[in-house]
C-alpha cells in the first residue's frame, strides 16, 4: 500500500496532516499521545497495523497539532481542541465512516461519537479510559510530565518500558528516539497532561454507535478497569479483554488484535495460516527457517536492512504468526527441509 499525504487548516490558521491509505468504506484513526506520519510509516510493526486495518477499505490518520507533520500551535492542548481537529479530517470524507480511537485518542474519539451519532458507523475505543486521573497516582502522574519537561530523552525511556514492556531492548530504544522525533518536549508533556485531564464520564450515556472496547489484561499504561468503565458507560458496548501488557496497538500479539477489529467492523478477517505470499517473501521466509537475521537477509538479497525487516513484519502479519521460529516451522512444513536458493522463485515440491 501507498500512504498519499494531505492537510487540511482549522479557521484558526491550525494545520492537520493526515494520511491516507487504501480505497472504499473510511476507518478514521485518533492515535496516541505522539506520532509522526512519515517515521511511523517506516515502522515495520506499526505499517503493518495500518495496512492490515486498510485491507479493503480506507484508513485515514492525522497527526495532532504540534506532533510530526503538524506545525506547533499556541493553542492550549484540550479536548475542545482535539474535536476541532478531528472534525477538520472529517470533513474531507463527505460520508459516515467507521471512528477507531487509541489510547489518548479513545476518549477523543468517544466524545466525537457522542457528539456526532449520525457521523459514526462503528466505533472502537482501544487501550482507553474515562478519567485520565485514575490513570495512577497524583504524585506518580506529577513527577512523570516534570521528568518529561526537564529530560526528554530519560522521559521517553520511562514511558517507553511502561507502553512497550514485552518489547526486547533494540525495538523500545528505537521507539523512545521515534517519540523524540514527533515532538518538542513541551508538545510532549503538554499533551501527557491533557490525557491525564480527560474525562468523558459525563459524555458515554450519549453515544448510540455500536461500539467495541478493547483492552490488553496487563496494560501497565491504562488499567484493565478503565476499560470495563468505558463499556459500562455507553449502552450496549462490547468489551473484549486480550492477554498481553502493551499499550502499543501494534506491539504484542498485534494480529490477534486486528482480527478482532475487523470481525467488529464486518470486514473479512484473514485466516491465521494463508499461504498467498509473494516470491519475495516466499524467499524471505526460506532464509528465516535457515537462522538468517534481518542483515543476513538483506546482504542475500541485496536490499537494505529496513526492507528485510518489513518483509518479515509482513510474512508474519500474512500467516498471522508471532515469531520468527513460527516462519521457519511453517515453511519448513510446507516448502521441505531444504529451502530453494534465494531467487530460484521457491516452488512447492
Amino acid at each position: 500500500m501507498r500512504q498519499r499525504l494531505d492537510r487540511v487548516v482549522l479557521d484558526d490558521g491550525t494545520a492537520v496532516a493526515y494520511a491516507s491509505i487504501g480505497s472504499g468504506r473510511p476507518l478514521v484513526y485518533v492515535m496516541g499521545w505522539l506520532t509522526h506520519l512519515r517515521l511511523g510509516w517506516e515502522l515495520p510493526a506499526e505499517r503493518a497495523l495500518y495496512e492490515a486495518l486498510a485491507q479493503g477499505g480506507r484508513l485515514v490518520r492525522y497527526d495532532r497539532a504540534g506532533c510530526g507533520l503538524s506545525p506547533a500551535t499556541q493553542r492550549p492542548a484540550s479536548l475542545a481542541y482535539e474535536l476541532e481537529q478531528l472534525s477538520a479530517v472529517a470533513a474531507t470524507l463527505g460520508e459516515p465512516f467507521d471512528l477507531m480511537g487509541t489510547s489518548m485518542g479513545a476518549p477523543v474519539a468517544a466524545a466525537w461519537a457522542a457528539a456526532h451519532p449520525e457521523s459514526v458507523r462503528r466505533l472502537v475505543l482501544y487501550g482507553g479510559w474515562v478519567r485520565g486521573a485514575e490513570l495512577s497516582a497524583p504524585g506518580v502522574r506529577e513527577n512523570v510530565l516534570g521528568l518529561v519537561e526537564a529530560h526528554w530523552g530519560l522521559g521517553s525511556d520511562v514511558l517507553t518500558d511502561i507502553f512497550a514492556p514485552d518489547a526486547d531492548a533494540a525495538t523500545r530504544a528505537a521507539q523512545a528516539r521515534y517519540q523524540r522525533a514527533c515532538s518538542s518536549a513541551a508538545t510532549a508533556r503538554d499533551l501527557l497532561a491533557l490525557s491525564y485531564d480527560l474525562d468523558v464520564g459525563d459524555l458515554l450515556g450519549r453515544v448510540r454507535t455500536p461500539t467495541l472496547v478493547v483492552h490488553r489484561t496487563g496494560d501497565r499504561a491504562a488499567p484493565v478497569a478503565q476499560a470495563e468503565a468505558l463499556a459500562a458507560g455507553i449502552s450496549g458496548a462490547r468489551l473484549t479483554l486480550l492477554p498481553g501488557r502493551s499499550h502499543l496497538p501494534y506491539a504484542g500479539d498485534r494480529d490477534e488484535l486486528v482480527r478482532v477489529i475487523r470481525r467488529f467492523l464486518g470486514r473479512p478477517v484473514a485466516r491465521r495460516h494463508a499461504e498467498g505470499l509473494t516470491a519475495r517473501q516466499r524467499e524471505v521466509a526460506a532464509l528465516v527457517s535457515q537462522g538468517c537475521t534481518n542483515r543476513e537477509i538483506a546482504t542475500r538479497l541485496g536490499i537494505d536492512e529496513r526492507s528485510a525487516e518489513g518483509h518479515v513484519e509482513r510474512i508474519r502479519l500474512r500467516l498471522g504468526f508471532r515469531s520468527r521460529a513460527q516462519i521457519a516451522a511453517w515453511y519448513s512444513a510446507q516448502w521441505g527441509i531444504s529451502p530453494p536458493a534465494p531467487g530460484a522463485g521457491a516452488r512447492p515440491r
